[in-house]
């Protein structure tokens, strides 16, 4: 479900409904919807991996793990671009670790994007009852407070490689907005919103540059999943410090919370060692947040995903250029390979 701020002028011909601030139109309200032009042959190998990994997901989470695992092995010798970025950044967060610890975390953080991409599966086709055994949830009642209050909420999340499989689980928790970017592949699309929707049929989708959009839904007392911890651009963004480098940080996470009148609420997720499933965190919102200065809230920022990162490291993604920007003067951190 799709929410912008066209939706306030409705074109003639088209049903709108009213919820609380916000309005949705007829063809916002619809859930993704399978087209026959997805039977076109051009779209045929990728039925085809989708029939094959629907197939595999079907075995035992344990057994999901360990082929997860062989995956990422596999991902680990050919994903060279991916695997230089990664391992650049562990360089620069963990100068303190050995070179041979370091290869030992990069290993197990493409360990970790192999077993993720079976955890999409999960979240899109496993029933409702079998992923919530995977789940141990604490800290539900810091959400659940902030919306009785009617506040709405910014729930802080982190680009971990269980980010889906997170957002499944939380969202048979709690009703839960996301930010939504549209999949170039059409059927893609299709498959991976219907896969989402399903765990969070009250959920509302808002474009992830409708600003508007996303302020109005935060005044009207609803939770949106928020990631700040990835580089943006300069351009949005303040350079404060990120495991003591300086990192493009967006200052609209300030921005959102003080004209959305919304509570910060930091989450995180964790696939636990032992395979029981996962851990989700709900932590206590942000006291007096916005600051008085962007600066101080990113840095602020940043002091608490530099700890979520340090609880489990092997688990975030690391393959995404954090440091490409730079403040003026300073050479780049990424050395392009050939």
């Amino acid at each position: 479900m799709t929410y912008s701020e066209n939706a306030r002028e409705p074109q003639a011909g088209r049903t709108v409904v009213e919820c609380s601030a916000f309005v949705l139109t007829e063809a916002q309200m619809d859930r993704p919807r399978f087209k026959a032009s997805f039977l076109h042959p051009r779209f045929w190998p990728l039925w085809l991996g989708l029939g094959l990994l629907w197939l595999i997901v079907q075995l035992p989470f344990r057994v999901l793990l360990i082929i997860g695992r062989a995956l990422g092995a596999v991902m680990y010798r050919v994903a060279t671009d991916r695997k230089n970025i990664a391992s650049r950044n562990l360089e620069l967060c963990f100068p303190h670790l050995s070179a041979a610890e370091r290869k030992r975390l990069l290993k197990e953080n493409f360990a970790s994007t192999g077993i993720a991409f079976f955890e999409m599966a999960m979240s899109w086709w496993w029933s409702r009852s079998r992923l919530a055994k995977l789940a141990h949830v604490e800290g539900l009642e810091h959400l659940q407070h902030a919306q009785q209050k009617g506040e709405g909420v910014i729930l802080m999340a982190l680009h971990f490689t269980t980010l889906e499989i997170g957002a499944a689980l939380l969202g048979q928790q709690h009703t839960i907005d996301g930010m939504y970017r549209e999949h170039k592949s059409p059927l893609f699309d299709f498959i991976q919103r219907r896969g989402r929707e399903r765990h969070n049929l009250d959920s509302l989708a808002v474009e992830r540059d409708d600003v508007r959009g996303m302020l109005k839904l935060l005044r009207a007392g609803r939770a949106i999943w928020y990631a700040p911890d990835q580089d943006y651009g300069a351009k949005q963004s303040v350079f404060v410090p990120l495991f003591g480098i300086q990192a493009a940080t967006v200052t609209a996470t300030s921005k959102f919370a003080r004209l959305g009148r919304a509570q910060v609420v930091p989450f995180t997720q964790q696939r636990l060692a032992d395979g029981s499933g996962y851990r989700l965190v709900i932590h206590p919102p942000l006291k007096d947040f916005p600051g008085e200065s962007d600066e101080a809230d990113c840095l602020r920022i940043n002091q608490w995903v530099e700890r979520a990162i340090t609880e489990c490291p092997e688990q975030y993604l690391w393959a995404h250029r954090r440091f490409k920007s730079r403040p003026a003067g300073e050479p780049k951190l990424y050395k392009k390979h050939k």
